[in-house]
């Protein structure tokens, strides 16, 4: 197994899952890789969440252990020794440290901006709050959501298993694939009472994702999150 590379903890994902034509995907799909579906169909997410407690080999980099994340990724499978491998493969990933950004895509050829961010983490105990800005070209969007305030343990078979159960990351390099792991267990969740998102899809991923932004999402949920461990990377 490879060395761990970044260990942090993965706090409220909000999570706002579409159905799309695979043909949006495939200029995004990495060589050798293949789209994992859901009942047959591709998915897109647009996740938000907090990275907390950051180390890069064990270190601690002062100024950068604490940050929010807002990315679209999609699902797909690679088939290594006759098993299949689940992972996603990120359209774009938003952070608001210039030097996470370029690190990431130095590294592991991700595909990062750095713009100015916020985010919520309320839990008066009778509704959860979490939710996640970001201001692209002088707009602000956002990913908002109210929640029971207590999680409830992940469904098998279920469709919020199949959005937060892909353990590898997937990234094209020239004509090669980068592949990483990424561990963690398995993720409560909290049943969503209402969500607002507004997103310029088009804007921040391009146009084959353009229609998102008058699409209603076919699930919202928020998952708790857990602490991750993130391996160094290997060329396929």
């Amino acid at each position: 197994m490879a060395a761990v590379f970044l260990t942090a903890e993965w706090k409220k994902l909000a999570m706002a899952n579409y159905p799309i034509d695979a043909g949006a995907l495939r200029p995004f799909l990495p060589a050798r890789t293949t789209l994992d579906t859901w009942d047959g169909q591709a998915y897109v997410s647009l996740v938000g969440f907090q990275f907390r407690e950051v180390r890069v080999r064990g270190l601690r980099i002062p100024l950068h252990t604490q940050f929010p994340e807002v990315n679209l990724r999609f699902y797909v499978r690679y088939q290594e020794e006759g098993e299949w491998k689940r992972g996603v493969v990120f359209i774009r990933e938003i952070v608001p440290l210039p030097a996470v950004a370029f690190f990431a895509n130095t590294i592991f050829h991700e595909r990062y901006i750095a713009i100015p961010m916020r985010f919520v983490d309320t839990n008066d105990g009778t509704v959860l709050r979490a939710a996640y800005h970001w201001r692209f070209k002088s707009r602000w969007n956002g990913l908002s959501l109210k929640a029971d305030p207590v999680a409830r343990p992940l469904v098998a078979g279920s469709h919020e298993e199949f959005i937060t159960e892909h353990f590898w990351g997937y990234s094209a390099h020239g004509e090669n694939t980068v592949e990483y792991q990424v561990q963690h267990p398995r993720w409560d969740i909290y049943p969503v009472r209402e969500y607002e998102l507004d997103c310029d899809f088009g804007k921040l991923y391009g146009p084959a994702f353009a229609h998102l932004r008058q699409q209603k999402p076919q699930s919202v949920f928020l998952a708790e999150g857990s602490p991750v461990e993130v391996y160094s990377k290997r060329m396929l």
